[in-house]
């Protein structure tokens, strides 16, 4: 948890300090956690449950003696299927694509022209649980609405939250597909989505109360 609040900490100083991409920031992050796996490997050579793989419990075939208690993350970011990854770059590229074309522009005058700030934010976050809270949020972040602090607040709270109500809304639930296949699927993550629904709601109504002034 202390490298991914690192990670976030890095990508915001290198946009907002040296004027890098925040991308820049975030390989960064890979490098401090494949700096901790290098320390884990050095001071937990003896430990053989390291070489184990956490979806079955079993100990990694394709790791024998040594490197079988080696602590390596990018052996499970390997296991991530491509149609996973395509899936991302196909969703922002269509994203792009529409914002090129101007239709993204024409949905913004619907959204935030007629139906207005607050039930726009409360339709994203909707949409984001269909389609991916990142592609949403990318969208929204392309039509440059004119909107009060506390609207800009509460559509990244609406594509957060709002997301999670499909396992397909967020980027961990299609990552974690891939992962634990047979383990977490889209059906065995409806049971929870009345819970989240009622979060979903709870965490807006929170919003409105705590940061009124900001609307």
């Amino acid at each position: 948890m202390v490298l991914f609040l690192l990670t976030v900490l890095t990508a915001v100083g290198f946009q907002n300090s040296l004027h890098m991409p925040a991308a820049v920031g975030m390989m960064a992050g890979l490098t401090y956690l494949q700096l901790f796996g290098y320390f884990l490997h050095i001071t937990h050579r003896d430990e053989p449950e390291l070489g184990l793989d956490p979806m079955s419990g079993e100990e990694n075939p394709a790791t024998d003696g040594e490197d079988s208690m080696r602590f390596d993350v990018f052996h499970h970011l390997a296991r991530m299927e491509w149609d996973t990854l395509l899936f991302f770059y196909g969703v922002v590229l269509c994203v792009g694509g529409m914002n090129f074309l101007g239709y993204l522009r024409h949905l913004s005058e619907f959204l935030y022209g007629e139906l207005g700030a607050t039930p726009a934010n409360m339709l994203v976050g909707l949409i984001s649980a269909l389609i991916d809270n990142i592609p949403v949020m990318f969208a929204i972040l392309a039509m440059r609405p004119e909107m009060s602090e506390g609207q800009w607040l509460l559509v990244t709270l609406t594509a957060g939250v709002g997301g999670s109500l499909l396992s397909v809304g967020s980027a961990a639930g299609v990552a974690l597909m891939g992962q634990a296949k047979g383990i977490y699927t889209f059906v065995t993550h409806l049971k929870w989505t009345p819970v989240i629904a009622l979060g979903y709601l709870g965490s807006v109504a929170a919003h409105f109360l705590i940061n009124s002034e900001l609307f």
